[in-house]
């Protein structure tokens, strides 16, 4: 990038954050920090592409439009009817079910161990998993199956209420 273009993206972030700022903001429901990493990681983008971009404002919106997408992908939350009967008044609810979780896996092969982080930990799709564990996707289907069946037989504190890896395990 040359010093005029590099000019002009300073000047197009001079201008235009505070409104960007603020749909991050939105986006991100209401999470300052979210917000600004946000925001950060929707310019650093756009600022490789800077020649090529057209509409800037519009293309840095978009940007952020995925890129929150791409979080609430990996965020997923599952809903349940009532809370779980584990949890303890002292918050140490999340550090139980993550060491319960961490000894579970351990028992698994490293086989059935990546298939299960890949897939559902990475939200990888199939196809992905299965390239770069050298396999077919039919592969890594069966073996996410069976090692979630294995998972729930070596784990049974996980059973209930919790869910493995985002599917309810009753």
């Amino acid at each position: 990038m040359d010093a005029a273009e590099e000019r002009r993206f300073r000047e197009f972030v001079s201008a235009r954050s505070p409104a960007l700022m603020r749909l991050a903001y939105l986006l991100t429901g209401g999470d300052q920090h979210a917000a600004e990493d946000l925001l950060q990681t929707a310019l650093a983008r756009t600022v490789t592409r800077w020649r090529s971009v057209e509409a800037p404002e519009a293309y840095v919106r978009q940007a952020m439009y995925r890129q929150q997408v791409s979080w609430w992908r990996r965020r997923r939350e599952t809903v349940v009817a009532e809370p779980p009967g584990r949890a303890l008044p002292d918050g140490t609810h999340g550090v139980d079910l993550r060491i319960d979780m961490r000894r579970a896996l351990a028992r698994l092969t490293a086989r059935q161990r990546a298939v299960l982080v890949l897939r559902y930990y990475e939200d990888l799709p199939e196809a992905e998993v299965a390239g770069i564990l050298g396999c077919s996707v039919g592969t890594v289907r069966s073996t996410a199956h069976r090692s979630l069946a294995r998972l729930r037989e070596l784990a049974p504190e996980l059973r209930e209420p919790y869910t493995i890896f985002g599917e309810a395990t009753a």
